[in-house]
């Protein structure tokens, strides 16, 4: 499916959202096709919560039921199962920050007529991602969280990935290849290996760094990850693959 298809649908979801609030404000009954769109964001929210805290199989449909305040029997309505539910609460967001990366990614490749620097495309990359966590609020850096479980489970979890990232991420490798013209593709692959691992960390918030830093660093500090991160991986880069 083209790219551009999906983010229509987001599109069209928030404005079934805003056309039912606005309905409200002005004292008129939301049609049935606004409240579902409400009842079907307030459940994939609480779902996204509930499965970035307790994973997949820590969180059953009647737990999510009870986080939004419905009968488990509505559940059955929207969901025939747990892992559908699963799927669509990751591929919600999915949609919106590959869609952003790759926009980026295209703008840096534009302004810098296919001349890109490794630092610069890993810029646009990351610091595009970390953008909308920074200022997305806690859904979205609950959502981060889920993406790092997700990653990380290669039982069902790569195939996830796969499907929403694949196209961002090999944009991405075709920027550092003409960057990097004389590098082996094995050390590009190996590179962005290592900063996907980087920035999954980060999105996991495991509050690690805090206990070893005293508290000088951060999980939640993710401007303090995106002044440093782009820049270190480029000097990875270098390190590997020859200036």
């Amino acid at each position: 499916m083209p790219s551009n298809v999906k983010p229509r649908r987001k599109r069209a979801t928030k404005t079934r959202q805003s056309t039912a609030r606005s309905a409200k404000a002005r004292g008129k009954r939301p049609t049935k096709a606004e409240q579902r769109a409400e009842m079907m964001e307030q459940i994939l929210d609480a779902a996204e919560e509930l499965f970035s805290k307790h994973g997949l199989y820590g969180v059953t449909l009647k737990d999510v039921a009870q986080r939004v305040g419905v009968h488990h029997t509505l559940m059955n309505y929207y969901f025939q199962d747990k892992k559908k539910l699963f799927d669509q609460v990751f591929g919600r967001r999915a949609v919106v920050t590959s869609t952003r990366r790759i926009e980026a990614l295209d703008a840096y490749d534009e302004a810098t007529k296919g001349k890109p620097s490794v630092e610069g495309a890993l810029r646009a990359f990351l610091d595009t991602d970390l953008d909308l966590y920074i200022q997305g609020g806690e859904r979205w850096k609950n959502y981060g969280a889920l993406g790092a479980q997700v990653a990380n489970t290669p039982e069902w979890g790569a195939e996830l990935m796969d499907k929403h990232f694949d196209p961002v991420v090999l944009r991405l490798i075709d920027l550092l290849k003409r960057a990097l013209p004389h590098a082996a593709d094995e050390d590009i692959f190996w590179g962005y290996h290592f900063v996907t691992g980087a920035l999954l960390l980060t999105l996991a918030r495991t509050g690690r760094i805090d206990k070893l830093s005293g508290g000088i660093c951060q999980s939640e500090d993710f401007e303090a990850v995106k002044q440093r991160m782009a820049k270190f991986m480029a000097g990875g880069f270098l390190a590997i693959c020859g200036k």
